[in-house]
């Protein structure tokens, strides 16, 4: 489709760049906060909210891990502490003594006692296409239905959802920060059905919404890029302030291997950007497209430090050996997997890859749409079900099992001493009913309030 087809597009492109980059991940923070309508009906993020207008104030009672408790090399508990955060332009401008306030001049507000956690971040989630937001909607995937009956089935299914994107986008946005997320990488569709219209609407809402909530959005051609001639409008997507370049499964959707990596390589090369694709493929083809975007990683220094492989369920058919090669290999070049923590048959290497220095990150992905009824929007829960499955559960390893939902930031590191936060840090966290990270993990504790930079943006907080 060229430009004359659409009038608009050229106006868009041009304008659009700013927009996005504001909802990046450096971008400004602000004291527009928004909350959940409690008359949405959708129930999950449904509170009412109380606001904070001031740039600096004081938070009260704030609950603080403060370091492991050892009986001889293990760790039986985790100690806390109440302090006062100061906390001025979107930073936490210092930690105090509970109840001390240097300016006695500034407000107060109270945290009530509870624990304080770094912002979670989902950074696998599809907020353009979604059922959530409207009426319950159960699609039924018949035994045996393959990623191109889903394809198929998309074409005639998102010109019935495209005009409930924003609407619906805005509300999966309530939802997370609900769960204490403030920080998240969309995908977002890139095709010849949708053209450039979901980016658009994206954008949009993020925009909107950019002072409560940050967000990458990677340009994700849904219908395969070769199998849809989909790379003008991935080009066109990277001028409109797309971060990431994605792909999906190049061997069985595109069925070309290497034409199709080389195609996503080159446009996020051509545009300085990032590479985030979904790998699904679970043959000895899924094995070979995670050894083929290594290799060219290695031998392309412009891109280390910018592949994201999500799902990456062809790593689950490796041995341990394999696993631990191809794991040294990807933390040499910067790869990050983005794990949706899948159940079921698949056993994912994930505690294995972060052993060997793999950043490994989660998400969401669906969240009540056509591709599944399920999805809470919930890194916690991430984290619970990476716990369940990966670790053997005790306080410590419980409390370092939240990494994988906050981009691996920590209140405590190994040692058990406090890593955050820490003054000039990001104001941007969630306060959890819970003593501890291992509890909340264990227990998936209910978040009672969530900051962005220094925003309240869900929840209440009492005045002093």
């Amino acid at each position: 489709m060229n430009h004359s087809e659409n009038p608009g597009r050229r106006a868009f492109l041009t304008h659009s760049g700013k927009a996005v980059a504001a909802c990046a991940l450096l971008g400004a923070g602000g004291q527009l906060a928004y909350a959940a309508d409690p008359t949405s009906g959708t129930g999950e993020a449904s509170r009412a909210m109380s606001s904070i207008s001031e740039k600096q104030y004081y938070l009260d009672n704030v609950r603080l891990e403060s370091a492991f408790d050892w009986q001889g090399d293990t760790v039986v508990s985790t100690k806390t502490e109440l302090m006062t955060l100061e906390i001025r332009d979107g930073k936490i401008a210092a930690l105090l003594a509970n109840h001390k306030h240097p300016d006695a001049t500034l407000p107060r507000y109270d945290a009530g006692g509870y624990l304080l956690l770094p912002a979670m971040r989902d950074m696998h989630i599809h907020l353009d296409k979604t059922f959530y937001g409207g009426p319950w909607r159960a699609l039924s995937r018949p035994e045996g239905t393959t990623i191109m009956d889903m394809i198929e089935l998309e074409r005639k299914l998102l010109p019935e959802l495209q005009p409930y994107t924003r609407e619906r986008a805005g509300k999966l946005i309530d939802l997370l920060q609900s769960k204490g997320t403030s920080v998240a990488r969309s995908h977002c569709n890139i095709e010849p059905v949708s053209g450039l219209k979901n980016l658009e609407n994206l954008m949009a809402v993020l925009e909107q919404r950019k002072d409560g909530f940050q967000c990458e959005i990677v340009a994700f051609p849904q219908h395969g890029l070769l199998l849809s001639k989909s790379e003008p409008l991935m080009r066109e997507a990277m001028q409109a302030g797309a971060h990431y370049a994605g792909g999906l499964d190049p061997t069985n959707v595109d069925g070309a291997m290497e034409k199709s990596l080389d195609t996503m390589f080159q446009i996020a090369i051509d545009y300085k950007k990032g590479v985030d694709i979904h790998l699904h493929e679970t043959s000895p083809a899924g094995v070979a497209a995670v050894n083929y975007m290594i290799e060219t990683v290695e031998k392309t220094p412009e891109l280390k430090g910018k592949l994201t492989i999500s799902h990456a369920f062809a790593l689950a058919t490796l041995s341990p050996q394999q696993v631990d090669e191809t794991a040294t290999r990807m933390a040499a070049q910067g790869i990050t997997i983005a794990s949706t923590v899948p159940i079921g048959t698949l056993h994912m290497p994930l505690s294995q890859l972060k052993q060997k220095g793999v950043f490994v990150i989660t998400g969401t992905d669906s969240v009540i749409d056509h591709w599944s009824p399920f999805g809470l929007g919930d890194m916690l829960e991430k984290a619970n079900l990476y716990a369940q499955l990966y670790i053997r559960p005790n306080e410590f390893t419980l409390s370092r099992s939240l990494a994988i939902a906050t981009g691996d930031v920590l209140p405590l590191d190994d040692k058990g001493q406090r890593a955050w936060p820490k003054a000039q840090d990001d104001a941007s966290f969630v306060l959890v009913d819970a003593s501890c990270s291992a509890e909340a993990v264990a227990r998936i504790s209910p978040r009672a309030v969530t900051f962005h930079r220094g925003s309240l943006v869900w929840g209440n907080v009492a005045k002093a």
